[in-house]
């Protein structure tokens, strides 16, 4: 029975890490949806690069960084360049844990990659990525996953509303914040021009593969089929996207007289990043109230950032930073005393007769890991801009990116001539 139970937790699991992975698909769809037509090829081709990126530096150090032994206040020093060795009384095949945490690294650099969007050189992309699967993520992924001080603390983070989510979102802004605003976003006064994406049917769809892989995200953080508790997770972690969807469109149509789609897809993923934290954590009726919330609050949050004249085209700093921190203090202000016992992580929240305790570790997660990305990630990134520039030059951002970084537009029919398609 014991071995029949491994081998369920390792298949689960593994199934788990394949949604994960495939939630790429749906970023790319995403990004570039949300983009112009003539960088699309652009996005679709770097997402894959950079996964491949995250992937190998996963191996060679971020795995030990997280889970390593003989750790120190950042990281573990153990378990480098990963060989495939069972974690004795793991419950589950150590290799197909492996893999479920490389896919999070993975997703959290895609986040963060969206901020670079439509400007940065592909040279960028190649460097940062390196460089955030070896100082940011992993240093992060250790406090709260790895037996870390947060940890120690009872940081309640069950799938990474910080940890995937705030980290690269926070990574993400200090790439805005350097690369500047793409070319036509504002006047001269100050006031934004609305720069659309070319697919709204691509970013529907993107929404909706998210949404599944969203299961895997948040059920198989489980990492067990015992008692059948990602059924629960995976309860909340769907009335938490409904929720979103369903209050986004609303406030939307209630502020602007029309409902906007892309507010609505915004808030169903904002729905999604919240509930991450929590969903081993909160009863269903707090999942739908965290959702609401989310969609609500990505609403404004993108209308503050483009007022602060921050250029962010996939409103990464809205869908995963503003909805991650609000998920992450759902915690503290939801969780109850029983789940909290059956995870065994934290306590209860204010709501459950908690008092503020747990809410004050939550916050206290938000700012350190939130700083840490930040300016990690801003140091990074202007030593890359005072060495080789970050931003391609105006002539080749207004061509586009598809033509200038590779040579090739991702739709040849709509840039090339009759001729010169025919002659492909």
């Amino acid at each position: 029975m014991e071995n029949l139970e491994f081998l369920m937790n390792s298949l689960w699991t593994m199934v788990a890490a394949i949604l994960v992975i495939f939630m790429l698909g749906g970023f790319i769809l995403l990004e570039a949806g949300s983009t112009r037509m003539k960088n699309a090829g652009h996005i679709a081709g770097k997402t894959i690069f950079t996964f491949g990126i995250a992937s190998l530096v996963f191996w060679a150090v971020g795995y030990g960084f997280i889970f390593g032994d003989n750790a120190n206040f950042f990281v573990g020093m153990s378990d480098f360049f990963y060989g495939g060795a069972q974690v004795e009384d793991a419950g589950l095949q150590t290799t197909v844990f492996f893999v479920f945490q490389l896919a999070f690294a993975g997703i959290s650099l895609t986040i963060a990659l969206g901020g670079f969007a439509e400007r940065a050189k592909l040279s960028v992309y190649l460097i940062f990525s390196v460089l955030f699967g070896i100082l940011v993520y992993p240093i992060i992924a250790h406090w709260i996953w790895g037996s870390g001080w947060l940890a120690e603390h009872g940081k309640q983070d069950f799938a990474g509303s910080t940890v995937v989510h705030l980290t690269g979102a926070a990574a993400a802004l200090a790439a805005t914040m350097l690369l500047k605003p793409r070319i036509g976003k504002y006047n001269a006064d100050g006031s934004a021009n609305p720069i659309f994406g070319h697919n709204q049917v691509y970013t529907a769809l993107s929404v909706l593969i998210l949404w599944v892989g969203w299961f895997g995200f948040n059920a198989g953080s489980t990492v067990s089929v015992a008692d059948g508790f990602f059924g629960y997770v995976a309860l909340n972690t769907n009335l938490a996207a409904a929720a979103g969807a369903v209050s986004a469109l609303l406030i939307s149509w209630i502020v602007l007289g029309k409902s906007d789609i892309t507010t609505m897809l915004n808030g169903a993923l904002a729905g999604l990043v919240a509930i991450t934290a929590s969903c081993a954590f909160v009863e269903p009726w707090a999942a739908v109230v965290i959702g609401l919330i989310a969609g609500v609050l990505v609403f404004y949050s993108v209308r503050f950032f483009e007022s602060r004249k921050i250029d962010d085209p996939i409103f990464a700093l809205s869908v995963h930073g503003t909805a991650g921190v609000w998920g992450t203090l759902s915690n503290g202000l939801f969780a109850t005393a029983e789940l909290a016992e059956y995870t065994g992580i934290g306590k209860a929240g204010l709501f459950d007769g908690g008092g503020f305790g747990q809410l004050g570790v939550q916050a206290l997660g938000v700012v350190t890991c939130g700083v840490f990305a930040f300016a990690v990630s801003y140091v990074i990134l202007f030593v890359i801009k005072k060495v080789s520039g970050l931003r391609v030059t105006e002539e080749e951002e207004i061509m586009g990116l598809d033509i200038s970084e590779h040579g090739s537009y991702g739709y040849p029919e709509a840039f090339l001539s009759k001729e010169e398609t025919e002659s492909l």
